[in-house]
């Protein structure tokens, strides 16, 4: 018998998961497979999860743990460091081999090298895999050997190129409870999920997390299909209207990695849709994203355009009203606002809208891109250690393939040009056109040339 440990992280599924798939190919029996799970927030640098991503990580290990039990798979639950609880845990069940599948910022890496490390001084064998990425991010090179930091010629490379296909779900290896039966006895350690208070309760703010989401597997794959049959036909000309269901809303699933970029991948050609192509972009973009944090691993806190470090942003200390008011959704501006309280009501906030919420923040309000990155990390359900710095540096100008300094979202005419008739922002703001509503609490024009000033001066113009 061969034991084998598998250490899920960021892919909470059971199909197209090529750790849980050779393990299970190798098993002869119940209690051959073991998986693990590790909530760590201690590792040095690792960020602490955000409220709204602990709320889905509450609901995506019990879907995970039911999944793996019809596989004849237990999960076992800890808490703290993985560097000392791996090799504990992995010489308590007699395990000869852990897998897990590869992750990419800093942080991490350096925590499963050391791992990695460790384990075979006590004849473990380590064996990873990728499950989070079309195409990791060595494998992805410019024409002199570098990562690419400009998306458009990273896109036109990736894109036709074949990640291959997803792998099935393993063949279920016999009942859960001889799987159990068959394991020695081990520390409970900090077991129990409902120990971990993942769920907010004082005050219980996710009502509509719950109305909106199914946080699961199999939730996944469902707004997947729902998406390819009825919204992708529409998406070349609906997606930048937030008001209905135009968009995919597939970020959270490939966050936990309850979806693979993969498994979109290999659907969505299965579509002859016009629109398959830029639906694709966007998740290349979210790959581009990936790649950024692995070649600058800074991403998340350091402008990745040095000049920028001489902007005068004022951190939310510095400006705690303006801050609150931008948060809450009362700036007066009624795009940005809807925006915000959308994202506190349901986890989510829709791509256009974000992008004109950052923008009022950082260029109107002057208030540093990072403090507006740490409130979407604890508010989004998507919210991963790429893509949301990313984005952020993005729009602020100081990142790779940014927008130009100068390019400054003008909320009122975004809320013109994709919600005309207002649907979007009536449905979140239901006190606009009354005295309850605030007035702009920055003028759009003067902040905007001072803005471009402030820009003109770093860049030396």
């Amino acid at each position: 018998m061969t034991r084998t440990l598998i250490w899920f992280r960021d892919d909470l599924r059971t199909a197209d998961h090529e750790a849980l798939l050779t393990a299970c190919q190798r098993a002869e029996g119940p209690g051959d497979v073991v998986a693990l799970y590790v909530l760590d927030e201690v590792s040095p640098g690792v960020r602490p999860l955000g409220g709204a991503v602990k709320w889905w990580l509450h609901h995506a290990l019990e879907s995970l743990k039911a999944d793996l039990a019809e596989l004849g798979i237990p999960l076992l639950l800890r808490a703290g460091d993985p560097a000392k609880l791996l090799p504990a845990l992995a010489q308590e069940l007699g395990a000869e081999k852990v897998q897990w599948s590869r992750r990419y910022g800093g942080p991490e890496r350096a925590a499963d090298a050391g791992i990695k490390a460790a384990l075979p001084e006590q004849r473990v064998e380590v064996e990873s895999f990728n499950a989070s990425l079309l195409h990791e991010p060595w494998t992805v090179e410019t024409n002199t050997g570098g990562p690419y930091k400009v998306y458009t010629p990273f896109w036109k490379q990736i894109s036709v190129r074949d990640p291959g296909a997803p792998v099935q779900r393993p063949t279920p290896l016999g009942p859960i409870a001889d799987a159990e039966a068959a394991l020695p006895t081990i520390s409970e350690g900090a077991g129990n999920l409902e120990d971990w208070q993942l769920l907010p309760t004082r005050p219980d703010w996710a009502g509509g997390l719950r109305e909106n989401w199914t946080p699961t597997e199999t939730g996944g794959h469902a707004r997947l299909s729902e998406f390819l049959n009825h919204q992708l036909e529409d998406y070349d000309d609906a997606r930048d209207v937030p008001a209905g269901d135009n968009t995919s809303r597939i970020s959270p699933y490939l966050r936990f990695g309850q979806l693979s970029p993969r498994q979109v991948w290999h659907a969505a050609h299965q579509e002859t849709e016009e629109a398959v192509e830029k639906f694709l972009s966007e998740i290349g973009w979210r790959e581009f994203c990936w790649h950024l944090l692995f070649h600058f691993p800074q991403l998340p806190h350091t402008n990745l355009r040095a000049q920028f470090d001489a902007y005068p942003w004022k951190t939310r200390d510095q400006a705690p009203e303006d801050f609150r008011a931008w948060a809450k959704g009362e700036t007066g501006f009624p795009w940005v606002d809807a925006g915000q309280r959308q994202l506190w009501e349901t986890g989510h906030m829709h791509n256009r809208v974000r992008m004109a919420s950052a923008s009022l923040l950082i260029k109107n309000l002057g208030i540093d891109w990072r403090e507006g990155e740490a409130w979407f990390w604890d508010t989004l359900v998507d919210a991963d250690a790429a893509s949301n710095p990313a984005n952020w540096q993005w729009v602020a100008g100081c990142g790779m393939d940014a927008a130009p300094y100068f390019r400054i979202f003008n909320p009122e005419r975004q809320r013109e040009r994709f919600d005309p008739r207002g649907h979007y922002v009536s449905a979140w703001i239901p006190e606009l056109n009354t005295p309850d509503y605030p007035a702009p609490i920055v003028d759009l024009k003067a902040s905007r040339e001072e803005a471009l000033e402030h820009y003109s001066q770093i860049s030396g113009k």
